[in-house]
């Protein structure tokens, strides 16, 4: 990466795709990357769309798969998500978001009527037509409308299944408003967890697998987008796309040498 290997201080990575595969196993190399960047003085942050989990629990799977973390290594758009809640000054929220991943919003008041915010992420297979309906009704009363993230699909199970985006897109649709966007590709999201670590995004690399969402964020936000040829990428997407990361390598594995450590 030229002179801008310079510059880097610490690391943001993608999990799904860049350091796992399907929450599963760790790609080749991945544990021995994350602990030659810690050695090298580069913090980490785990930076991740996933909804459907808490950033403990999070932690935990990735500690048990031999990459060491806590709860603050990791950051997701929910906890981006909460940061723009308590800007808002917001108390009472409607959350779309399975019950493993409420812990996120014990300071908030999670209610069922007349929420002031409504906050829409990885619900899965819970959603249903009532929930829609619910959800319609709420920001037809007037609530704000915070999406997590938009991610259209994602991939479980070796299939593409719906993401919380396409329900997104169904609800500003319906109500002809716009969510404010906190996780990938939003700046947003890169911003604070360069903020987490008390660094500028421009002294950050960031590493994902996503043209869509890991690499135009964060070159938005400032940082390096490092792009992985694992997960979700697409040679005839590189080829065909708008967006050029500032380096491309085979695997996090690389991340290291492309890094000059």
């Amino acid at each position: 990466m030229g002179s801008d290997k310079r510059r880097v201080k610490g690391a943001l990575l993608d999990l799904d795709g860049t350091v796992w595969d399907d929450e599963i196993a760790p790609y080749d190399g991945a544990a021995e990357t994350v602990a030659r960047l810690r050695e090298a003085g580069l913090p980490v942050r785990f930076v991740t769309n996933t909804t459907r989990l808490s950033r403990k629990a999070l932690a935990e799977m990735l500690s048990e798969r031999g990459l060491a973390a806590e709860a603050d290594d990791v950051f997701t758009a929910t906890l981006a998500g909460v940061i723009r809640l308590r800007e808002w000054g917001v108390t009472r929220i409607a959350v779309l978001l399975p019950d493993a991943a409420l812990s996120e919003f014990a300071d908030f008041d999670v209610v069922e009527d007349d929420p002031e915010a409504l906050i829409v992420g990885d619900l899965g297979a819970g959603w249903t037509f009532e929930v829609l309906n619910r959800a319609f009704r709420w920001l037809r009363a007037g609530a704000e409308f915070l999406a997590l993230h938009r991610n259209p699909y994602w991939k479980t199970e070796g299939e593409l299944v719906l993401d919380a985006g396409a329900f997104v897109a169904a609800l500003e649709y319906a109500t002809d408003s716009e969510a404010t966007l906190v996780g990938k590709p939003s700046p947003v999201l890169f911003q604070a967890a360069a903020r987490s670590l008390e660094l500028e995004p421009g002294d950050l690399a960031m590493v994902g697998d996503s043209l869509r969402t890991d690499i135009p964020g964060a070159q938005a936000a400032g940082c390096l987008g490092v792009l992985v040829r694992t997960g979700k990428f697409d040679e005839v997407e590189l080829a065909n796309s708008d967006v050029e990361p500032d380096t491309v390598i085979d695997s996090i594995a690389k991340l290291p040498q492309a890094l000059d450590l």
